[in-house]
């Protein structure tokens, strides 16, 4: 509503885009096994995470293009979709993360790395790349 009396056009349509992808999911999931509560606050993280993903593609193949124009609206919704989301965590952040879940789930070697994932993705969605992760947990097991 603040978008809309300050005629923020721009913040305005990308608040609509990230609310239809949660009603999306939302219906997606209705008559499926999972929670009865709907859409739960990890598959809202899980939404933005995906939208904020899917417009660093956008920008960077607009930029090869020579759109930049498209690219800079794109990038404008990154931040509004950034404005959502918890705050990422730093490198050191994130490494301290991944020692502690290959610890707790007593990783020995490579064949653990889906199970250490599993912990990283259950505490930090939302919070951590896990395409940046992964390669990182990748070393530490390998």
């Amino acid at each position: 509503k603040d978008a809309m009396r300050a005629k923020e056009a721009d913040r305005l349509s990308t608040l609509r885009l990230i609310n239809a992808a949660i009603n999306d999911r939302d219906i997606a999931l209705r008559g499926t096994e999972h929670e009865e509560g709907g859409v739960t606050e990890a598959d809202i993280l899980a939404i933005l995470g995906k939208m904020v993903k899917q417009r660093h593609e956008s920008a960077r193949a607009y930029e090869e293009g020579g759109r930049l124009e498209l690219a800079e609206k794109e990038l404008s919704e990154i931040k509004i979709i950034e404005d959502f989301l918890p705050r990422q965590l730093s490198a050191a952040e994130t490494q301290t993360a991944i020692d502690a879940a290959i610890a707790e789930v007593n990783a020995q070697s490579i064949r653990d790395m889906g199970k250490v994932m599993a912990v990283l993705k259950d505490r930090f969605t939302g919070q951590m790349d896990f395409a940046k992760a992964g390669p990182l947990v990748k070393s530490r097991l390998g």
